[in-house]
């Protein structure tokens, strides 16, 4: 495994061992919030009254899951309790059409509160619990009674009931508040990173990244119950209308990103069409919750579920052509999407009435991607590192190659054509010198081609060295070579000859040269034509004139003149 993977690896463990001892249904909350209270359930009948009820006409079913009740509209009584001074009601949020609370004091007294949704919004706590304060009493509270109306049954019909102090729901407020919020301002902060790095390197993970996280941190402001403090009209089962819809959002998000983080070759074949066909499902499924649920919402609850399901079940197949096609992200993507992966699947088996609904699990989505951002922020960083080592490469290959385009693969001068692109355009008076290398022939018969090309190499070199930094220097045929620098600068032909013949050649032949010098202006392509045909000329003088020797020529429009 790599280092930095086993560095991160123990903060993982330990992250999962906390949560799997938190997880307990009876400890969820209990230690923070409240005491822990027992209920029983009974199907709510023509003639059932609170006060028959508290005291005992009807039996309640205390051993069977909830969920294996279906919907419908039921009457959940409390084990005896005894409390006394000032006490809030706390339960989880559910989809149901109201709430009835009756609280029996010891003196016989009944107390009722109905929640409609909307109601039930004004009562929201963080954590989406409902809080019902009760009034103090000189007789202490005694027992419990819901009548619960148009249960969906979907994780149960009264989850989570607790007797707290004011004191503990301010503490529960106070904790999830700082979950909550350190999620917002992590959410916040990644997304101004992220953003600054797409818009200097445009990589499209980083959009899908920060698609999905924005859409966490609104799906966090609806499920913490925060939203219903921001809009308190708003009626508790469209909030968690929206609870679906961001969720789903994210998860097609965080299904884009997986299919643009890794490298392309990833996804060639069958597997491409299946995550196309995965996240379609993932979104037909969260709009149809989103718009149609209240018609039928146990159906369309499961359709969720399971198209969630399918988005898990396909990151099977893409760690599996990952680890195939050796990727060089597989072990960033595990290490980050490891923990929200498996509490994805404990939602899900949650969801599919397979699983015990958990305050924690309802909540991991929260604590595990505030894991997920921290890991997920040093894959992308080591993701983007990668990506600009690899254009680094690729700019530092296209210069090679471009440099190469440009230079004599000999001598490592100038070609041709770049020599002409620099060359023609100069402003003022340009001096062009030809070098031809007298008897070239007979040297590569006397010490083979290998040395020829040898002896260039150091013609090459003694050019360079003979004439300014600024001055062009070009190999333009077999043994030929073009120097052109400003007709002012100090450099004459004798110079170069006396520096060619001071080199050292290779196999101690003698090498020696003819010059042909024309000064003229290379403002235009007619103008250089001009200029090499005087030079050449020139050239030719020198060679008439016995070589090893430099000759200059006039412009013929010149000389005329």
């Amino acid at each position: 495994m790599h280092r930095a993977a086993r560095a991160l690896f123990p903060v993982f463990a330990a992250t999962l061992l906390i949560l799997f001892g938190a997880s307990s249904p009876a400890a969820a909350q209990t230690a923070y919030s409240g005491q822990a209270v027992a209920v029983c359930v009974a199907r709510a009948q023509p003639g059932m009254t609170p006060r028959l009820l508290f005291a005992g006409a009807a039996r309640f079913d205390c051993d069977r899951g909830q969920t294996a009740l279906g919907s419908g509209d039921f009457w959940v009584r409390s084990a005896p309790v005894r409390r006394a001074g000032p006490v809030e009601i706390r339960i989880a949020s559910l989809w149901e059409h109201a709430v009835t609370l009756h609280a029996l004091y010891a003196d016989g007294a009944i107390v009722s509160q109905r929640l409609d949704p909307y109601a039930t919004s004004r009562h929201l706590q963080l954590g989406a619990i409902v809080a019902q304060p009760l009034p103090v009493r000189s007789a202490p509270l005694v027992r419990l009674l819901w009548h619960v109306e148009g249960a969906a049954n979907l994780r149960g019909i009264l989850r989570e009931a607790q007797i707290a102090t004011p004191e503990q729901g301010v503490r529960s407020n106070l904790m999830l508040a700082a979950l909550y919020g350190g999620f917002g301002g992590l959410c916040i902060a990644l997304l101004t990173y992220h953003l600054a790095l797409w818009a200097t390197l445009r990589h499209r993970f980083q959009l899908a990244y920060c698609t999905m996280v924005l859409t966490l941190l609104c799906y966090a402001f609806s499920s913490s119950g925060a939203l219903a403090w921001a809009w308190p009209m708003i009626a508790n089962n469209d909030r968690m209308r929206i609870n679906y819809l961001t969720l789903g959002l994210s998860a097609v998000a965080a299904l884009a990103f997986a299919r643009t983080f890794f490298e392309p070759r990833v996804f060639e074949g069958p597997l491409r069409k299946l995550i196309l066909v995965v996240g379609a499902t993932m979104l037909t499924a969260t709009i149809a919750y989103t718009l149609f649920g209240p018609r039928n919402v146990r159906m369309f609850d499961r359709f969720y579920a399971l198209a969630f399901a399918g988005q898990l079940l396909i990151v099977i197949p893409i760690l599996w052509r990952a680890w195939v096609t050796r990727s060089n992200y597989l072990w960033l993507f595990a290490l980050a999407w490891g923990a929200p992966v498996l509490f994805a699947g404990f939602r899900v088996a949650s969801g599919l009435m397979l699983l015990h609904w958990n305050f924690w699990i309802d909540n991991s989505t929260i604590v595990m991607m505030t894991l997920e951002a921290l890991l997920s922020s040093f894959a992308i960083a080591y993701r983007v590192r990668v990506l600009s080592r690899e254009r680094d490469a690729a700019r530092e290959g296209e210069l090679a190659a471009l440099l190469l385009a440009e230079s004599d693969p000999l001598t490592g001068l100038l070609n041709r054509r770049a020599f002409l692109e620099a060359a023609i355009g100069r402003e003022g008076e340009q001096m062009l010198m030809i070098v031809d290398l007298d008897h070239f022939k007979l040297i590569n018969e006397t010490i083979g081609h290998d040395g020829g090309d040898e002896v260039l190499r150091a013609v090459a070199r003694a050019l360079q060295c003979a004439v300014p930094a600024a001055a062009l220097v070009a190999r333009i045929g077999g043994e030929e070579f073009a120097i052109v620098l400003p007709a002012d600068a100090p450099v004459e032909p004798r110079d170069i000859l006396d520096q060619l013949r001071a080199a050292r050649m290779p196999y101690d032949v003698i090498v020696t040269a003819s010059i042909g010098k024309c000064v003229g202006p290379l403002r235009r392509e007619i103008d250089w034509k001009a200029l090499y045909g005087c030079a050449d000329r020139a050239l030719y003088d020198a060679k008439s004139a016995g070589r090893d020797r430099a000759r200059t020529r006039m412009l013929a429009d010149r000389a005329a003149a």
